[in-house]
């Protein structure tokens, strides 16, 4: 009798793309095959994870679907490439070493929150890591702030310096084990150490002592959020006069002792993300240091993202921390031991360091909500470097970004790779800063770019760093473009769309200095459909630290140049009377963060500022509910039309004199504004049948006017687009140039 046939078998090959390496999939993957009985292999490599399996066939089709549609939790498949292999009759499977593959680039994962096993793991009095404050896991831990290069692995990050002891290398192979290929795995016997104990540094935070904190991706500055004098001394030192402060929260409850949460502010701060969520101040909060946010409505708070940060609340007397970034005003967040002790002397009391090195700094980042989803304002830890999809193959380019609130691009493939925060480009340390995330990036990724695109302003640090690039062709892409490009890139948009670009300042095709525009734009290019009415701004860079100077310049325009400005002294009044009157010192602009700054002078709310956007948040938050009036305003001119808001700012100007309350007037300017954009937009749709809108520039962090301007729209009929992944501010350009330069490559 011949013997029976044997089973058929089969064998496929996946290679996947996206985050794959440094979130657990490799042991995901292996014992999803022990499981199904399956042999074969997998392995990192540079181009994402590659993996074989043979067995049953029923068993090898779901292998396939649970690794490319049930993935880890903190993974994220691009692409999943699947191909049929003749089977080998393997039995076995394993994880092999990496491969590196010559020119090819795996995604790198985030730096992740401390997961809630390892949380219970280091509270544990009877488990080996109790108290230890570098407890990882492959679902947590740190990631993008100590890598290298890739393929993942520890020798290619800042733990390599760390050889696992006997127990931590028995998890690491333990297939069973969720630290099973954890590349940062330690514990007290063979990680990173602190300088010195918790105990001490929570005894100094409950005293009132500052102190400089190595944590992920740099130092922090903290002390405790409800001693006045600490975080008087603190601003004082930092020399950081009124921008508020981060602060820490112990756990959601004590969030909900000061603020006001949504659900999609609860889902935003417990995230693993973790970022500063900007949420409602309440009323009557128990009491907080009124140096932390002088005079302001909302607090930045996150929760803690690492076991250090967990430890330093357990059983301390404190349950709220400023935690704002360990550095001097408008310099980068400081990393090294050394580095902090040197720069951070006249600012801390006392300095907590570990012997971990951070590769890459990284800020914290920073969201708000708006209908229910997260809006980021500042995307660095938690985010970076996430890449953004862009629907198709584009040349390898970089994008230089703006001036303010710095942000890069690389693009590889179909990927757009937008850097950490870099900050304000104003000084040598800022520009070194981003020379070397440049330079991280260009290797992780491996990518080299062969064009450069930049802002046509040709004082940016970042524009005069494209154009110094040897050999590159350079791409110009004017500031107001690049924030629709922006805000169509991360939406997916093809075609044109209507853009509604509000700001403080962009270069201007004209030489003038826009921030109030009306587009129709596409990648390609874009038409000026409609701007605030130019006014004349007299001193540079003193109007925007200066309000009143903007206050002078609408007051002027509306009621003439002898129009009165209270409460700033004549003889400096005189002479930018005379500067606008002579044009001496003096541009042109249709800048809609002027316009709010001209507003919140005229009625006594700022008339200097020590922040950018100082002005026009307080506007903001000025605004009373409840009040549905708004100004005259006009719309006039052949083309491009333009917002006129004398007739507003003549009854501002009656209004204030007159005694009218400010919440009532911020209300009613605001109301006015969005009438303006809804009624502008109605207008550009009524020539070019396009009924599709995106919103971006720094103004749209104001909720107030989103939230009238985008039901407005909506209601009218438009389909309306925002920023949540990048910001809608100078953070988020980079990706809007590079979205052009590569149409404009085609």
């Amino acid at each position: 009798m011949p013997s029976p046939s044997p089973a058929p078998r089969r064998r496929v090959r996946l290679r996947l793309r996206g985050i794959v390496q440094g979130v657990g999939f490799r042991p995901f993957i292996h014992n999803l095959a022990h499981e199904l009985e399956l042999g074969g292999y997998v392995l990192n490599s540079s181009a994402g994870l590659s993996a074989e399996a043979e067995g049953d066939p029923a068993a090898v089709e779901r292998f396939i679907q649970a690794v490319t549609r049930q993935p880890p939790p903190l993974a994220w498949v691009q692409e999943a490439e699947c191909s049929e292999l003749e089977a080998s009759g393997e039995r076995t499977f394993a994880i092999r070493p990496s491969a590196p593959e010559t020119g090819e680039f795996a995604l790198v994962s985030p730096d992740v929150a401390t997961c809630d096993d390892c949380r219970a793991d280091f509270t544990d009095p009877a488990n080996r890591r109790f108290g230890y404050p570098f407890t990882n896991c492959t679902n947590c831990g740190p990631r993008y702030t100590i890598i290298r290069d890739i393929p993942y692995d520890r020798s290619k990050t800042t733990m390599a310096v760390f050889p696992m002891c006997a127990a931590c290398q028995a998890e690491y192979e333990d297939p069973l084990d969720r630290r099973f290929h954890a590349q940062p795995n330690a514990c007290t016997d063979c990680g990173p150490t602190l300088s010195a104990s918790i105990e001490e540094a929570r005894r100094r935070l409950a005293a009132g002592e500052i102190l400089a904190i190595k944590g992920l991706g740099g130092f922090h500055l903290a002390c405790d959020a409800r001693n006045g004098a600490a975080v008087l001394a603190l601003r004082r030192r930092k020399r950081r006069s009124d921008k508020p402060f981060a602060l820490m929260a112990r756990d959601l409850a004590a969030a909900e002792e000061i603020c006001v949460v949504s659900e999609a502010d609860r889902a935003a701060l417990a995230s693993p993300l973790r970022p500063i969520v900007i949420l409602p101040r309440r009323a009557g909060e128990a009491p907080l240091a009124e140096a932390i946010a002088p005079g302001n409505l909302t607090l930045g708070v996150m929760l803690p993202y690492t076991p250090l940060h967990h430890l330093l609340f357990a059983g301390a007397p404190y349950s709220l921390l400023v935690m704002t970034s360990g550095n001097l005003s408008e310099e980068p967040i400081v990393v090294a031991n050394g580095e902090a002790r040197e720069r951070l002397a006249g600012v801390a009391d006392w300095f907590l360091l570990h012997n971990r090195d951070i590769y890459m700094r990284a800020d914290d980042s920073v969201v708000r909500t708006f209908e229910g989803r997260v809006r980021a304002l500042r995307r660095s830890r938690g985010y970076a470097p996430q890449t953004l999809d862009l629907g198709r193959p584009v040349p390898e380019l970089l994008a230089c970004g703006g001036e303010l609130k710095n942000a890069f691009c690389l693009t590889k493939g179909r990927h757009a790779i937008l850097s950490q925060h870099i900050g304000d480009l104003e000084n040598y340390e800022t520009l070194v800063f981003f020379e070397e995330t440049l330079a991280n990036l260009k290797k992780l990724f491996r990518v080299e770019p062969r064009a450069v695109a930049c802002d046509l302003h040709p004082q940016y640090l970042s524009t005069k760093y494209a154009l110094d690039i040897p050999s590159l062709p350079k791409v110009g892409v004017q500031h107001h473009h690049a924030h629709i490009a922006s805000c169509m890139a991360e939406n997916g948009l093809s075609g044109e769309t209507i853009g509604v670009a509000f700001d403080g300042s962009g270069y201007g095709a004209d030489g003038a200095i826009w921030g109030g525009e009306f587009l129709v734009a596409g990648y390609a290019g874009f038409e000026r459909r409609a701007h605030l009415r130019y006014v004349p701004l007299a001193g540079g860079d003193a109007a925007v630290r200066e309000p009143w100077r903007s206050a002078l310049a609408y007051l002027s325009d509306a009621l003439g140049p002898a129009a009165p400005l209270d409460s700033v002294p004549e003889e400096r009044v005189r002479i930018v009377r005379r500067m606008i009157e002579k044009g001496v010192n003096t541009v042109r602009t249709s800048s809609c963060g002027r316009l709010f700054d001209a507003v919140a002078a005229i009625i006594g709310l700022r008339r200097e500022i020590t922040f950018e956007g100082q002005a026009a948040i307080e506007l903001e938050m000025a605004a009373l509910d409840g009040v549905t009036e708004r100004y005259p305003f006009e719309i006039s001119g052949d083309g491009p039309w333009q917002l006129d808001f004398r007739p507003s700012i003549e009854r501002i100007a009656r209004e204030a004199a007159g005694g009218t309350p400010s919440g009532v007037v911020a209300a009613r300017f605001h109301n006015t504004l969005a009438g303006a954009i809804v009624e502008t937009c109605r207008r550009i749709r009524g020539e070019t049948r396009l009924d599709r809108v995106c919103l971006s520039g720094g103004t749209f962090q104001n909720v107030r006017l989103l939230g009238l301007v985008a039901p407005a729209l909506r209601s009218a009929g438009f389909q309306v687009f925002l920023h949540g992944k990048v910001p809608p501010n100078d953070g988020g350009i980079a990706l809007g140039q590079a979205a052009v330069a590569a149409e404009l490559m085609r």
